[in-house]
């Protein structure tokens, strides 16, 4: 609204002035000055105003680094922040690019990097957040919003499964509980584990870290230690839960190693704990559970930082390094066979396999040349 006494001696003066035959100007110095400031813009100022921003960026050129480490920082740094800060619309739209699989039951996307699946404290974008939208792309307005099966940490990329019912969605989820579903992840690891397969089997708790950032993290509680050179088994704790994985070592150089992954039980940061603190070989990119103690980016060896061209300064923009590969669901209402849904890498990882010099498997690097979407991140 304007402010009273000031537009309409402002709009006189204008009359009066284009009755004399000058010119339709505007004064330079209106009345009220301060009122006219204080006043919000109109719609089509507005709409000016922001079509010129918009504009400015287009036209402004991003300078493109040309030393080698700062063009790795920026890729990295592009990589973490894409679909995080995205119109849902668009979000929908991308993540329909992802879709892997479809049919009566099922839609499955490949999940970007650093898209929660759940809102909470400081998530301003999620993926339940555009089921509803996602659908309506899918199978028309009048369709009913997808149904989340299971979750991936915001960190994780890979498959994800949706249903197009509650009641089918409750069916998935129930086969995940039994453990009837094979997961398979894929983890690049520093380190390269000893022996190179095997089954990591020590239950998990939660934690709480005390030093200079008081934290909480998920913990192993073995079911023995070493007491005076003899084992003693140790009581379970009440908030410990039986944790299971196996593993084996798909390539490997001296310091680094292609890890599939295929965790029996279901715990928070399973994945993580058993490899960082079970096997002393942490994902690279896995800033939380690389050291016990501190919260700080992971710290890497010389020889791994040469490899991929960055310095220890820039680690903290190294993504998290783990996929979800593979999962194959038994037989489910109409369908009379198993299911095997497979997420090509996204382009960060295949890009840190071949500078670390770690080689993917004949078969899976044809089958990831094939297919895919929207994991080329």
């Amino acid at each position: 609204m304007a402010a009273p006494g000031c537009s309409a001696p402002r709009l006189w003066v204008q009359v009066a002035r284009q009755r004399v035959g000058t010119p339709f100007t505007t004064v330079s110095k209106p009345f009220c000055s301060a009122a006219a400031a204080s006043r919000p813009l109109d719609a089509q100022r507005l709409a000016e105003r922001l079509r010129a921003q918009k504009q400015e960026q287009k036209t402004k050129k991003v300078p493109v680094p040309t030393n080698p480490v700062q063009q790795r920082v920026q890729e990295l740094v592009r990589f973490t922040q894409q679909l995080q800060r995205v119109h849902p619309n668009v979000l929908a739209k991308a993540l329909s690019r992802g879709i892997v699989h479809q049919d009566s039951d099922l839609v499955v996307i490949n999940k970007p990097y650093g898209l929660p699946v759940h809102g909470g404290p400081g998530v301003q974008l999620c993926i339940s957040d555009v089921l509803p939208i996602l659908a309506k792309m899918l199978h028309g307005h009048k369709a009913e919003p997808l149904h989340l099966c299971h979750r991936l940490d915001k960190e994780t990329t890979g498959v994800m499964l949706l249903a197009r019912e509650k009641e089918v969605a409750h069916q998935v989820q129930e086969l995940f509980r039994t453990r009837q579903v094979t997961k398979k992840y894929w983890a690049i690891t520093v380190h390269v584990p000893v022996p190179s397969a095997g089954v990591v089997d020590i239950p998990i708790t939660e934690k709480e870290v005390q030093g200079q950032q008081q934290h909480h993290k998920m913990a192993l509680t073995p079911s023995y230690r070493m007491d005076n050179g003899k084992m003693v088994r140790v009581r379970m704790s009440r908030n410990a839960h039986v944790a299971v994985t196996q593993y084996r070592v798909l390539s490997s150089t001296v310091s680094s190693a292609l890890l599939e992954l295929q965790p029996v039980t279901g715990i928070k940061h399973q994945l993580r704990v058993h490899l960082s603190f079970g096997l002393d070989c942490p994902i690279l990119g896995d800033h939380k559970y690389s050291d016990w103690n501190r919260l700080a980016p992971q710290k890497l060896s010389v020889g791994t930082l040469k490899k991929l061209g960055l310095p220890q300064s820039k680690a903290r923009h190294i993504p998290l390094h783990l996929h979800a590969r593979q999962l194959i669901l038994p037989a489910l209402g109409s369908r009379k066979e198993e299911l095997s849904l497979v997420c090509k890498l996204p382009r960060y990882f295949v890009r840190s396999l071949s500078r670390l010099g770690l080689k993917m498997p004949s078969q899976d690097q044809n089958r990831d040349h094939e297919t895919g979407h929207l994991g080329e991140q």
